[in-house]
C-alpha cells in the first residue's frame, strides 16, 4: 500500500488537520517530516528533550534551538527579563500603548483587525518595552505584513530577505547602546548583561532579540485576530471581559486561542529511533509539534467553549523545557488592549468575509471589523 504524504502548502491549517486527526495521529508530509497531530503525542515530545531534540537549524537559535544544560542557562537569562515583577511593573506602559491605539481607531468604518490594529498595536507595545525609538514603528509595521506574505509564499529567497531585514533593524539598536552606556532601557540591559559570566556576543544578542521580537510581532497581530473574531462570533464573552478579573479575563483569551491557535508548530529532530501512536519514527527524523492540531484534539478537549476545564492541557505557550518563556507578556498585551477597546466601543462587528491565513501560521490574514 503505498504512503500517503501530505501536503499542507497553502492551507488553512485547522481545517486540513481537522480532517486528518481522527484517523492519524502522525502523519509524514511532502518534505519528509513527520507531523505529531494528537495532544498526547506532542506533549509526549515536546517533554522528552533527550528523544526529540530542538537543535534543528544551521543558525543561532536562543534559546529556543538549545537543548540540556546550555538550553537552561539562556533560559535562565531570558527568563530575568520576563518575570512577573517585571510584567506589573511593564503593564502601566502597555495600558498606554492600548489606550493610545484604541483612541485612534476610527468607529463606524471598516479596520483590518489584523494588519491594522494587530500590527499596530504589537509594533507599539514591543517597542515601549524594549525601548525601540517610536519612528521605527511604520518599518516595523511594514515588517509584518512582509513577513506573513513572505512566510504564506514558501518561497526561500523571500523569506531569508525578510529575516537579514529584521537582522539589519535588530542590529541599528544595538550599535548605539554597545557605544553609549547612558542609554538605558530593556535593550540596553541586555547589551551590557554579564549573567553568564561574560557579555553576550553580537549574533546572541540578534538572536534573542530576533526570538523576542520577530516572531512575536506577527503572533500577536494574528492573536488580536483571532480574539476578535471570537468576540463577534460569542458577543456574550465581550461583557466577561469588561466585568472580569484579570485571571479570567486571560483565560478567556486563552481557551479562543487554542480554540484557534496562530502559533502552528515546532520542530524537532529525533535522536534515536521511537514509536509515536504506533509509528515508527527513525533516528534523525525531523518532526514537527502541531500545537494547532493538539488544541483542537477531540480526544482531549470537549466540543463547547470551556475556559477552565479546558485551561490545563491547552497548548497555546507549549509545554515542556521549551515552553514560552513570553506567556505572561502575550496575555498581559492581549488582555489590556481588549478592556481598552471594549471600555471604548459596543459592539464589534464583521464588514466583510474574513480571509483565513495559510500554513505556516494559523488564524486570519485579513479581518474586516466594525467598531461601533
Amino acid at each position: 500500500m503505498t504512503e500517503t504524504r501530505y501536503d499542507a502548502h497553502n492551507q488553512d491549517i485547522r481545517e486540513f488537520t481537522d480532517a486528518i486527526r481522527p484517523t492519524a495521529r502522525v502523519v509524514r508530509n511532502v518534505k519528509d517530516e513527520w507531523i505529531l497531530l494528537g495532544h498526547e503525542e506532542v506533549v509526549a515530545a515536546a517533554t522528552d528533550p533527550e528523544t526529540f531534540s530542538s537543535r534543528v537549524s544551521a543558525h543561532l537559535q536562543l534559546p529556543n534551538g538549545l537543548d540540556g544544560d546550555e538550553h537552561r542557562r539562556f533560559r535562565a537569562l531570558i527568563d530575568r527579563y520576563l518575570s512577573h515583577d517585571r510584567m506589573v511593573e511593564l503593564e502601566p506602559l502597555v495600558a498606554e500603548v492600548a489606550e493610545q491605539t484604541v483612541a485612534e481607531l476610527p468607529a463606524d468604518e471598516t479596520v483590518d483587525a489584523v494588519r491594522g490594529l494587530g500590527a499596530t498595536f504589537a509594533v507599539r507595545a514591543m517597542t515601549r518595552w524594549l525601548g525601540w525609538p517610536e519612528d521605527l514603528h511604520p518599518t516595523l509595521v511594514q515588517w509584518v505584513i512582509d513577513n506573513q506574505h513572505a512566510s504564506a509564499s514558501g518561497d526561500r529567497e523571500q523569506t531569508a530577505k525578510v529575516a537579514a531585514d529584521f537582522d539589519g533593524i535588530i542590529a541599528s539598536v544595538i550599535a548605539p547602546r554597545r557605544a553609549d552606556p547612558s542609554i538605558d532601557d530593556v535593550t540596553a540591559e541586555l547589551v551590557r548583561d554579564d549573567f553568564l559570566g561574560r557579555p553576550l556576543e553580537d549574533a546572541e544578542l540578534v538572536s534573542i532579540l530576533r526570538n523576542w521580537t520577530g516572531g512575536d510581532l506577527g503572533s500577536m497581530a494574528l492573536c488580536i485576530g483571532v480574539v476578535l473574531e471570537g468576540l463577534v462570533r460569542m458577543p456574550r464573552l465581550a461583557e466577561r471581559i469588561r466585568s472580569g478579573s484579570d485571571a479570567e479575563v486571560e483565560a478567556i483569551i486563552a481557551e479562543l486561542l487554542r480554540i484557534d491557535n496562530p502559533f502552528v508548530s515546532n520542530r524537532r529532530v529525533t535522536t534515536c529511533p521511537v514509536t509515536v501512536a504506533g509509528v515508527d519514527i527513525p533516528e534523525g527524523a525531523r518532526v514537527r509539534l502541531n500545537w494547532t492540531s493538539a488544541n483542537r484534539d477531540e480526544a482531549t478537549f470537549g466540543q463547547e467553549f470551556d475556559e477552565v476545564a479546558h485551561a490545563e492541557d491547552n497548548l497555546v505557550f507549549g509545554v515542556g523545557p521549551h515552553y514560552c518563556p513570553g506567556e505572561e507578556l502575550s496575555l498581559l498585551e492581549l488582555r489590556v488592549l481588549f478592556r481598552a477597546l471594549l471600555r471604548r466601543f459596543e459592539t464589534i462587528e464583521l464588514a466583510g468575509a474574513p480571509k483565513r491565513a495559510v500554513t505556516p501560521v494559523g488564524g486570519y490574514d485579513t479581518l474586516p471589523v466594525i467598531f461601533r
